[in-house]
């Protein structure tokens, strides 16, 4: 699921905070946060945010649970516009005002 905020009311990492997420890494331009939903640390809400001019993209997954690697690697991410990311982005765009849309 993709988000983009045209207009930023503070700095991307404070703003991701108030929004529930934790900066995790930044790798570039590129930043990333968590919102676990659980102790356990999953399932969480995983977000890489890439300020570009004025605007902030968002582009953020469902990790089920911690990634496998070996033979058969798999993510366990759920990439899909719709159930628990549309209603996360709705929660998003709702806090960030109307400057918050899905791309």
């Amino acid at each position: 699921m993709k988000l983009e905020v045209k207009t930023l009311p503070a700095d991307p990492v404070t703003m991701l905070r108030r929004l529930g997420y934790v900066f995790q890494c930044k790798e570039g331009a590129e930043m990333s946060f968590i919102r676990p939903l659980s102790r356990s640390g999953y399932p969480r809400f995983h977000c890489y945010a890439k300020l570009e001019g004025v605007s902030l993209h968002m582009n953020f997954h469902l990790d089920q649970k911690r990634e496998t690697y070996g033979e058969g690697t798999r993510h366990h991410g759920e990439y899909d516009d719709e159930g628990p990311l549309k209603e996360e982005a709705r929660r998003m765009i709702e806090q960030l005002g109307p400057d918050a849309r899905i791309v």
